[in-house]
């Protein structure tokens, strides 16, 4: 017969982590994961207490691109910094901003729209978005997105954009967004990367990798509880996963 205290010492030991997207490995999809070359840069910053392994999407999303860095941290002194390579112009990096302005509230029908320091539609949305190298995600919940944006002055030199999704998060009632346009941080990328890229199949890509894993969260949550996330203390507000980290 078993030993009660062995069967619950097996069970009390972590599960064995993904080394690339760092979810537990019953949640690992990276075998299905589909490469993408991108133009632009994508660096996600990451808050260090982001703790959602099973629902977060931040090293699934870089995992897809060749052009993409991954940074846990609260601040870094400059761009160049936290990509950790020379970048001539921080102006031409966009950063998908936390401020009060929503596209609904904008009147324009854009899935991205560039804004003034001031938070207004910027004028020639065009020639703005065309000239964009990279975009800064930033990935916690919401208190920790902000937290990341007033810890980083080097932002405010980055060209500030928002989201205008035409649906909400997939994420459903697995996880709810203070804002209809709250978005996962794999959402946020998929919308800004395919367009300024003009690219439909990155969206495509990255939708249908973020439905397997929700997929596989369903289907490992009934055997496996214990890989839930725990419930965020009150008050606290989850963020673009927006790019908004998952």
């Amino acid at each position: 017969m078993s030993n009660p205290q062995d069967t619950a010492a097996a069970a009390a030991e972590p599960l064995p982590e993904c080394p690339h997207c760092q979810k537990p490995m019953p949640l690992c999809i990276c075998d299905s994961v589909t490469p993408i070359e991108n133009r632009l840069g994508l660096l996600i910053l990451q808050h260090p207490q982001e703790q959602d392994r099973a629902l977060g999407t931040a090293r699934l999303t870089a995992k897809h691109f060749a052009n993409a860095t991954v940074r846990v941290g609260l601040s870094w002194p400059s761009l160049s910094k936290a990509l950790g390579r020379p970048v001539e112009n921080a102006a031409r990096w966009a950063v998908l901003y936390l401020g009060s302005a929503r596209a609904a509230d904008l009147e324009t029908e854009s899935e991205i729209v560039a804004l003034t320091r001031k938070g207004e539609v910027a004028e020639n949305q065009r020639a703005i978005l065309g000239k964009l190298e990279g975009v800064v995600l930033l990935d916690g919940t919401w208190s920790q997105a902000k937290a990341l944006w007033w810890r980083n002055p080097w932002m405010l030199k980055c060209q500030r954009v928002i989201l205008n999704p035409a649906h909400p998060s997939r994420y459903g009632r697995l996880r709810r967004e203070p804002r209809r346009d709250g978005l996962s941080t794999i959402e946020a990328a998929a919308t800004i990367l395919a367009g300024l890229e003009r690219r439909p199949d990155i969206a495509e890509t990255l939708h249908a990798s973020f439905e397997r894993m929700l997929a596989r969260y369903r289907e490992v949550q009934a055997e496996m509880p214990e890989l839930a996330p725990k419930p965020a203390p009150k008050g606290r507000r989850r963020d673009f996963r927006r790019g908004k980290r998952h």
